[in-house]
């Protein structure tokens, strides 16, 4: 691993209880690993990592975001979504290939809905010009991917503009239109989240 990941690996055990990774597992199923460590802890340590390696920038940190993800740990995977929320400002459009793999692997919605908010949302509501033309085309092919979590991912990416009040009613119903008209499109994991965009529209 790089020094980068070794620290925040390393912290995240430091950070861990046996008793929290328990309750982790019977809340989230043991389709992953658990250290057992806070989500305060996870940003915290990602604070931590970013006063001690100041100078990352976009290919380190999308490096760095890969390597925490590409262990099965939910700490780990949730401190990938953290470090990527933080830089928010140095991704791009081309970078939703990298959140998308995350997304079909994510298992779990405490890290597939984070990831489609707080990260590809994010990102939406900077994107201009051909960005955003390119990043649409990438999310309407996630709304009849047959994986849940990119189909859900596609309609939870407009919660950040309508919370705004920015958010194009137009684009959310051709979402919605995609996801329910994709095989096995209609599903209560996709159902909710079409559910709280419309309340955020409706707020």
């Amino acid at each position: 691993m790089s020094a980068a990941a070794d620290f925040i690996d390393d912290s995240l055990q430091y950070e861990s209880t046996e008793e929290r990774a328990e309750d982790y597992e019977r809340r989230l199923g043991d389709s992953l690993e658990f250290y057992g460590a806070s989500v305060g802890a996870i940003r915290g340590t990602i604070r931590n990592a970013s006063r001690r390696y100041p100078d990352l920038q976009h290919d380190a940190v999308t490096a760095l975001a890969s390597e925490l993800w590409a262990r099965p740990v939910f700490e780990r995977r949730l401190a990938a979504v953290v470090l990527l929320q933080s830089n928010i400002k140095l991704l791009h459009s081309s970078d939703l290939t990298r959140v998308e793999g995350f997304l079909r692997s994510a298992a779990v919605r405490d890290l597939a809905d984070p990831l489609a908010v707080d990260v590809v949302g994010a990102l939406l509501v900077r994107l201009v010009g051909q960005d955003a033309v390119r990043a649409r085309a990438v999310l309407e092919r996630w709304a009849v991917s047959e994986n849940i979590w990119l189909r859900r991912a596609a309609v939870l990416v407009h919660l950040p503009a309508f919370r705004k009040g920015e958010g194009d009613e137009a684009v959310f119903r051709r979402t919605v239109r995609l996801v329910t008209g994709a095989q096995d499109g209609r599903v209560e994991q996709v159902e909710e989240a079409i559910r709280v965009v419309r309340e955020a529209m409706e707020s």
